[in-house]
């Protein structure tokens, strides 16, 4: 009888780790590059919450919440975070002086890994609910963050 021995050869392993190594290689930055389309999700729909708490403070008020009144609890404010849910995007208000106008935008929030997003780098909409959204060099993208 002749002896046979179980195992793996050393190019059969090395071939694995190369097939591993290959789809590693296309699947993280796929992954990533799905991770910041999703994240981009989050901004929009603050955006949205804050442009319908915008439309119920002016039923109430007359005129549009200022800035310092972001985080206020209703009706004295719009009862909105600074920050997304997830903390992904910081939210800045701009009111006109006279109350009669505002917008908002959602830019990246520092240290939060939605930075690197240069295609979507901000997005805003304003109280005629236009949507707006550029890149890292302030070029228009509203055609293709907001959808």
């Amino acid at each position: 009888m002749i002896a046979t021995r179980a195992g793996f050869t050393v190019l059969e392993v090395l071939t694995a780790l190369v097939v591993v190594g290959v789809l590693v290689a296309v699947a993280v930055p796929t992954w990533q590059t799905h991770a910041m389309r999703v994240r981009r999700h989050e901004a929009m729909s603050a955006l949205l919450d804050l442009q319908r708490a915008q439309d119920a403070y002016f039923g109430r008020n007359a005129r549009y919440a200022g800035a310092s009144q972001l985080s206020t609890a209703a009706p004295a404010g719009l009862g909105i975070d600074a920050t997304t849910t997830h903390g992904y995007y910081s939210l800045a208000l701009r009111t006109a002086g006279d109350g009669l106008a505002f917008e908002a935008t959602a830019a990246p929030a520092s240290g939060a890994g939605q930075s690197a997003d240069e295609r979507c780098a901000r997005f805003t909409i304003d109280n005629l609910g236009q949507r707006r959204a550029a890149d890292a060099t302030g070029r228009d993208r509203s055609a293709d963050c907001w959808h």
